[in-house]
């Protein structure tokens, strides 16, 4: 068995488990919940998937990015929020039951949202390179390690609730892993040609995350939301689901070049999501205002 081989499958289970994990932690519940704070939904999915999206192409015409970088900058983009956006949220005064909730709508837009921005980005940036659009196969592929999982761990945690709440830990410990390990791997697989890449994508990659938590928790409380709300869609939106973004570039487009943004971006934004949240609560406390 070849090594791309090896890794592929290693890709596809790590991820499946990692999210049945995020199923194990959703109810129905959590899909209502977003009906009743419909102004924080819109504004999060609106910059989710449509704000991130045009903000990655003004960096990346801004920048003269090369088409694998281009391409794997919003595939980023489009990924959803991770899980680890709740542990922020949690640390930093956030809204985390609003965190779950749009997780879960999050990762299921992507669904659709994903692939068009993907293909949409390798029409447009890399037409004349290697990299080739997602097939109905790769798409019904991403489909399966997407909602599958998801739809499983719900079942699961539905009927086995003590189950899940055992597991929460242990799959958050293994996501963290699996998240590191597959970040080395790209990192590794094209160390040689690592400092050029750092050199053009590191500084796009920085500016996408740091206008990523800038503008969720800015925009949200110009709109009126209060604190946690506004704490809660920022890291919602800036701390992505990296290892799907990896997958999909290594073993659905078959590229380790294409994985180096979300690679990169999966340890600046273990570095600014902190620092971030360290200067909210340090500041003076203002007074809340009433969730919309």
């Amino acid at each position: 068995m070849d090594d791309a081989l090896i890794a592929t499958r290693f890709f596809f289970g790590a991820l499946a488990l990692i999210m049945f994990g995020l199923g194990l932690s959703l109810s129905p519940e959590d899909f209502r919940r977003l009906l009743d704070h419909p102004k924080a939904v819109t504004i999060a999915l609106a910059l989710q998937i449509v704000g991130l999206p045009l903000a990655c192409c003004a960096i990346i015409v801004g920048f003269g990015l090369s088409p694998v970088f281009a391409v794997g900058l919003m595939l980023l983009a489009a990924s959803p929020g991770g899980i680890a956006a709740n542990l922020f949220s949690h640390l930093f005064g956030g809204n985390v039951a609003m965190n779950i909730s749009l997780t879960a709508a999050n990762t299921l837009l992507s669904i659709i949202t994903l692939p068009l921005i993907a293909n949409w980005a390798i029409v447009h940036f890399a037409a004349n390179s290697q990299v080739v659009p997602l097939q109905t196969r790769k798409l019904v592929e991403v489909i399966a390690i997407v909602l599958a999982p998801v739809a499983i761990g719900m079942f699961v945690a539905a009927r086995k609730p003590g189950f899940a709440a055992r597991m929460e830990k242990p799959i958050k410990i293994f996501s963290a892993v699996v998240l590191a390990v597959v970040t080395v791997l790209a990192i590794a697989n094209e160390w040689k040609n690592l400092s050029a890449a750092f050199a053009e994508i590191g500084l796009p990659v920085l500016l996408l995350n740091l206008l990523s938590l800038l503008a969720g928790y800015y925009l949200s409380r110009a709109a009126g939301l209060n604190k946690p709300l506004a704490t809660a869609i920022s890291y919602e939106i800036s701390i992505h689901n990296s290892t799907l973004a990896i997958f999909i570039a290594v073993s659905v487009l078959g590229s380790y070049e294409l994985a180096l943004p979300a690679a990169i971006y999966a340890v600046v934004m273990y570095i600014t999501a902190p620092l971030f949240g360290w200067l909210l609560v340090r500041g003076r406390q203002p007074v809340a205002m009433p969730a919309r």
